[in-house]
C-alpha cells in the first residue's frame, strides 16, 4: 500500500516556461518519504540522535510524463519495493489531483550510514520491522 502526501505547486517550483522545474519533483519525493517515514514513527533527526545513524540517497531514476504547473495540486506517493541489509528501494509517483494522471514517475534507493562517519552500515531491525512488518 502506497502512503500520499498533498503538495502545492508555488512559483518557486516553476521554470520560465511555467512548468514544475525538473528536479523540484525529487523535492516533492523527499517530503511524501519523509512524511512517510514520519507517519510509521520513524523520524530522522530521532534515527540519527537516539541510533547514531541515518539515511541518504545513493541513487535515483525519475521518469517525466506529463508537466505540472503552478497552483496545481499533486499527489506524491511513497511505497516500499524493496528492503535490503544496508538499503530501500521506494517506489514513488507524482499525481495531478484530483484526476488522479501520472505525472512523474521514479524509484529512490536510501541507504544507512553512520551520522557520524558516513560510512555504510546495517539498517537496524527495529526500522526494518517497522517498514516491512
Amino acid at each position: 500500500m502506497s502512503f500520499t502526501h498533498r503538495v502545492r505547486v508555488y512559483w518557486e517550483d516553476t521554470d520560465a516556461g511555467g512548468i514544475v522545474f525538473y528536479a523540484n519533483y525529487l523535492k516533492f519525493f523527499e517530503r511524501a518519504r519523509t512524511e512517510w517515514l514520519r507517519s510509521l514513527g520513524v523520524q530522522q533527526s530521532h534515527l540519527r540522535d537516539t541510533l547514531g545513524g541515518m539515511f541518504i540517497v545513493s541513487d535515483t531514476a525519475v521518469r517525466y510524463l506529463r508537466p505540472a504547473r503552478l497552483d496545481d495540486e499533486l499527489l506524491v506517493t511513497a511505497e516500499l519495493q524493496s528492503a535490503g541489509r544496508a538499503s530501500l528501494i521506494i517506489a514513488q509517483r507524482a499525481l495531478s489531483a484530483p484526476a488522479g494522471e501520472t505525472l512523474a514517475e521514479g524509484t529512490i534507493r536510501i541507504g544507512w550510514v553512520d551520522a557520524a562517519s558516513l560510512k555504510p552500515g546495517r539498517i537496524p531491525g527495529v526500522i526494518l520491522q517497522t517498514l516491512n512488518p
